[in-house]
């Protein structure tokens, strides 16, 4: 298990070849399977951020997210970053705002989302728009 603040800011290097590709930015989530499927990466302080699929990551920690293909996807996602998001239920309830995310680094499979109003795990996510996390009412 990881956080996704624990991930953020690590260099992203290669199996084989030459030095860091980059720095994590973040990690894009597909609320609907509950998984990690991206990770956004940006080479340098101004350079332009790029989504590797989570397929092309081999293994993360300690100090640094290996992957196997340096290939970006083809289709990057929308630019969601859970982390400072605000929380609604379905119901239109409030529920905070998300401090950091648990996540499974060998499934990318999200564990819990961790919100200022307590933990939330995650069979309970329904989306990510840019207003809010929504997830069912408990």
């Amino acid at each position: 298990m990881m956080l996704f603040t624990e991930v953020r800011g690590l260099p992203v290097v290669p199996l084989a070849g030459a030095g860091p590709l980059g720095t994590v930015t973040s990690l894009a989530v597909d609320v609907a399977s509950g998984t990690v499927s991206h990770v956004l990466l940006r080479r340098g302080r101004f350079g332009r951020e790029t989504a590797l699929p989570w397929e092309s990551v081999h293994a993360i920690g300690p100090g640094t997210v290996r992957v196997r293909s340096a290939t970006a996807a083809e289709s990057v996602p929308p630019r969601h970053d859970l982390l400072g998001h605000r929380v609604l239920t379905n119901t239109g309830t409030a529920h905070g705002t998300v401090l950091d995310v648990a996540f499974d680094t060998r499934t990318a499979r999200i564990l819990a989302v961790f919100t200022t109003r307590g933990e939330l795990p995650a069979g309970r996510l329904l989306g990510l728009g840019d207003h809010a996390l929504v997830v069912r009412a408990g």
